[in-house]
């Protein structure tokens, strides 16, 4: 009966650590990536590199592959009560995750920038999103002649208090 509950532990962490992993870039890519990529596109078709949409559609792809591979090896090989299990993992970092994933969380934003700030041909607005500056983004957009509409403003309280707690 303790292995039982061990393994359950156990698989309920991999189930977890599988959708922290997969559903979290999955979110990321939905939720984050594609509408800001929609967005600079609207603005100006030559703000960021169609590669930046080929690079999301990768990870999309490599994502679902190794999820439903894990999922389908879970489902195969385990007991149905190491499939709750791992599913109550896998719903509960959903559930912490996506409140999160959104335009308008500032780590996501960065992440974003960072991420994607190789497809900007722009070498200033490049190095604004490299260093993760919204201000200088949004001025450097103005500068171009474009409304920088897609940048989020960031309360700068938040991260003043999130400083002080570091």
């Amino acid at each position: 009966m303790e292995t039982k509950i061990m393994l359950a532990a156990a698989i309920f962490f991999g189930g977890w650590l599988w959708s922290y992993l997969f559903i979290r870039q999955l979110l990321f890519n939905f939720r984050v990536a594609y509408p800001l990529i929609r967005s600079m596109n609207s603005l100006r078709e030559d703000l960021i590199a169609v590669g930046a949409k080929r690079y999301t559609g990768i990870s999309v792809a490599i994502c679902l592959v190794f999820s439903l591979a894990v999922l389908a090896v879970v489902i195969r090989f385990c007991p149905v009560y190491l499939i709750v299990s791992f599913l109550v993992g896998a719903v509960s970092a959903i559930a912490f995750l996506v409140g999160r994933t959104t335009v308008d969380n500032r780590d996501m934003f960065d992440s974003f920038c960072n991420a994607y700030c190789r497809f900007v041909p722009d070498d200033e607005l490049r190095n604004a999103m490299y260093n993760k500056k919204t201000g200088l983004v949004k001025s450097r957009l103005k500068a171009m002649g474009i409304e920088g509409n897609f940048v989020p403003v960031f309360d700068p309280r938040k991260a003043m208090k999130k400083d002080s707690k570091n």
